[in-house]
């Protein structure tokens, strides 16, 4: 019998030995209360059994076993091991990620210590030798609410929820001192509902494609789709989850931001019932430990629709994966480890189940796009919208001859005006895009150039006039907004470009009887707030919707025949060798809100540049990335090299110098000329840490795991010099 167990506790740390106490039983997966440190009680996942007791010092016990079965699955455990060595980080780091809070308590002391008990219902049960055909005949005779009760209990197979039992307590007392019934409680069961499912009729188009993605899963564990906006991806998704839940196999259908999840959901539901189930992370604790032990206790046919934590549940038996919107740069992790890529995690997670992955998007990245060209995916294309409706005119519109022709008025052009003038005429919607939220992004002294900077972060401060005041974007820090330059007192700032709430109040002042509303980081706090501007501008409460890019994600309006793009040229500006790919991506997913229905929409585009080749690629996407592809080879950029970035943030910037230099070049002297920096990246401090990284680009022709093994090796090696003690040193795999 094993002695002793390796424990996963939720610290960037390795897993401790702790020792099994006689008559203890433990499995692997089993949470598990340890006294770890002086003072503090952990949740911990047994990860390994053995008999080989610690090398140094006397292993503690463990102190109980918490719950009465297993948390994570040999399927799950696997899936944490490829996170942890993929991403370089630790296990317990990912379940620090995975597990909700509530499941995994954490205490100064044992007695403090409550591990989560779910929830219990009272149920009544009947004693069926007791009832005799004399006890049911006097029964019904005297107390007919009794019999009424009693028989309802029998209609349901003999138990039922005390709360669903129509009977006073009274009587209800009086029914178990006759030995007719008797009360217990149990755990509450996990909510089962029925499926009512009510596909939708496929068009032509739509029962081709579905058929080619089938026939695609025989040949391939993953296929792409590419399916132009508005083209009724999510209806072909429908007949697939069905023929998965069917099986008894779970499904589940990954968002790339929380706020798509809610309109999604209720979608589903009207097709599928209440078995369709939301998780993300803004969930409580608790409704997520909820669900966590509903599937735990559960046998499958799951339908979870959610947000990246989702990845993390524990299925049964995973069918199919669905990654709609596959190409968003939100699926990857920014904050905290392990960085994954959702996407990329989906399809290994669905791969351990023996399952299938569906990736959907109308623009697809070029990582998917690069895998169907080497006949890694399957690849399925939807070039028609549903219904038959045009795709919408797209037209460049010239910012520099408007200005010289006097033309443009405040920030929108002459063909703008006219455009959303005739649309509020004819009592249509018509949908604002500028990716800047705020008023202006900074404001700038014309005399001596002055702008109010963050103290904390190497960033200007955006103004946003609705609060009066200049916000940092990043660390949050605000300050009271100044309308003069506190070098030259006298001179008033002026306002440097421009962000939605500029564009709102413009608006205002040119269309004084139009309906706005806007929709950005500012005013879309929360899902409520988000879904309450979304569901007013659905019911035409407002003409015209103003946003960022949160309007580019999965939003159908019918009644929207225009959409302006206020600066087409400012999506090109990122300093990154992804901002043709996203700009292009941004611009048809911004340009799909529109003409939706019947009448064909029409898209105008702001730019100073509209010779620019990325307008060009619109309306062939595909040649935009076999263009961007032949580039991204010429100069070595994914999808042929893959990427990794090592970010080193010290508060003593003299330190952060000297651990990034002793880092670089040990990485230098093991890879060569794929080391890139030490370098100082464009905001090189944030929340008062200066930051440098270096760049690692390994050939595909080359191993990554060796690669990311290395890297891992000569960072434990840099952390144990005195030196490097205080520094932070963080990886990002497949950097997006």
């Amino acid at each position: 019998m094993p002695q002793y167990a390796d424990i996963v506790l939720p610290l960037a740390q390795p897993a401790y030995t702790f020792a099994i106490s006689e008559g203890m039983e433990v499995h692997i997966g089993d949470a598990v209360a340890v006294q770890f440190g002086k003072n503090s009680v952990y949740t911990g996942i047994v990860w390994r059994l053995h008999d080989t007791p610690p090398k140094r010092g006397t292993a503690k016990p463990i102190i109980k076993v918490l719950y009465d079965k297993p948390l994570l699955s040999e399927v799950q455990i696997r899936f944490w091991e490829w996170i942890a060595e993929y991403y370089i980080s630790t296990i317990g780091e990912v379940m620090r990620i995975a597990l909700p809070s509530t499941i995994k308590p954490k205490a100064r002391c044992e007695e403090e210590f409550e591990p989560y008990t779910p929830k219990r219902e009272r149920v009544v049960r009947l004693i069926e030798e007791a009832l005799s055909a004399d006890v049911l005949e006097k029964m019904a005779r005297r107390a007919p609410k009794r019999s009424a009760a009693v028989e309802a209990l029998r209609a349901r197979g003999g138990e039922a929820p005390r709360h669903e039992v129509a009977l006073e307590a009274t009587a209800l007392n009086a029914l178990c001192k006759a030995g007719v019934v008797e009360i217990f409680e149990r755990d509450l069961m996990p909510h089962q509902t029925e499926r009512n499912t009510l596909l939708p009729t496929l068009s032509e188009a739509q029962n081709r494609a579905l058929n080619e993605i089938r026939q695609g899963f025989t040949t391939h564990n993953v296929t792409l789709l590419y399916g132009v906006t508005s083209s009724g991806k999510t209806e072909i998704y429908t007949h697939l989850i069905e023929e998965q839940l069917s099986q008894g196999r779970d499904v589940l259908f990954l968002v790339p931001e929380i706020s798509l999840t809610t309109q999604l959901v209720e979608r589903l539901r009207n097709l599928f019932g209440e078995c369709v189930v939301a998780y993300h992370s803004k969930f409580s604790p608790k409704q997520r430990t909820k669900i966590y032990t509903d599937m735990l206790a559960g046998e499958g046919g799951n339908f979870i629709v959610g947000a990246r934590s989702a990845l993390f549940l524990p299925y049964k038996r995973l069918g199919l994966v669905i990654v709609d919107e596959e190409h968003d740069a939100s699926y990857k992790q920014s904050e905290p480890n392990p960085r994954y890529n959702g996407r990329d995690t989906a399809i290994m997670l669905a791969s351990l189940h023996g399952g299938k992955s569906l990736l959907g998007s109308a623009t697809p990245s070029i990582e998917s796009f690069s895998n169907h060209l080497s006949g890694k995916y399957a690849y399925v294309k939807l070039m028609e919208r549903y219904g038959g409706v045009e795709m919408p005119r797209i037209v460049i519109s010239d910012t520099i001859r408007n200005v010289k022709r006097n033309e443009r008025k405040l920030h929108f052009n002459k063909e703008l005006l006219d455009a959303i003038e005739e649309r509020l005429t004819r009592k249509e919607q018509v949908i604002l895009f500028q990716n800047r939220r705020g008023y202006t992004p900074y404001l700038e002294c014309p005399q001596c150039g002055y702008s109010a900077r963050c103290p904390h972060c190497n960033v200007s401060l955006s103004v946003h006039q609705q609060r009066n005041r200049a916000v940092c974007h990043y660390c949050g820090y605000n300050e009271p907004i100044t309308s003069h330059c506190p070098n030259c007192r006298t001179v008033e700032m002026k306002p440097m470009g421009f962000g939605t709430e500029r564009v709102e109040e413009a608006l205002q002042e040119v269309f004084p009887k139009a309906r706005i509303l806007r929709l950005d980081g500012d005013t879309a706090t929360s899902n409520s707030a988000y879904s309450r501007i979304i569901g007013a501008f659905a019911r035409k409460e407002a003409d015209i919707l103003v946003g960022t890019q949160i309007i580019a994600k999965g939003l159908d309006f019918g009644s929207v025949t225009l959409i302006g793009i206020l600066n087409g040229d400012n999506l090109l500006a990122a300093p990154d060798f992804r901002a043709e790919e996203r700009a292009l991506q941004l611009l048809l997913q911004v340009a799909g809100r529109c003409g939706r229905r019947e009448e064909q929409g029409e898209v105008i585009i702001q730019s100073a540049d509209p010779k620019h080749r990325i307008y060009s690629f619109i309306n062939n996407y595909e040649a935009g990335l076999n263009t961007m592809l032949t580039e991204r080879q010429r100069y070595s950029y994914p999808p042929y090299v893959r990427l990794l970035r090592i970010t080193l943030r010290d508060n003593d910037v003299k330190r952060l110098v000297e651990v990034a230099t002793l880092l670089g070049d040990a990485l230098r002297r093991r890879f060569g000329r794929r080391v890139l920096g030490p370098v100082s990246p464009l905001i090189d401090r944030i929340r008062r840490e200066h930051r440098i990284e270096i760049l690692l680009k390994i050939e595909n022709s080359a191993s990554f795991a060796k690669a990311r093994a290395i890297v891992r090796e000569e960072i434990t090696a840099l952390r144990s010099q005195p030196s490097a003690k205080r520094t932070t040193i963080i990886c990002d795999v497949d950097l997006c």
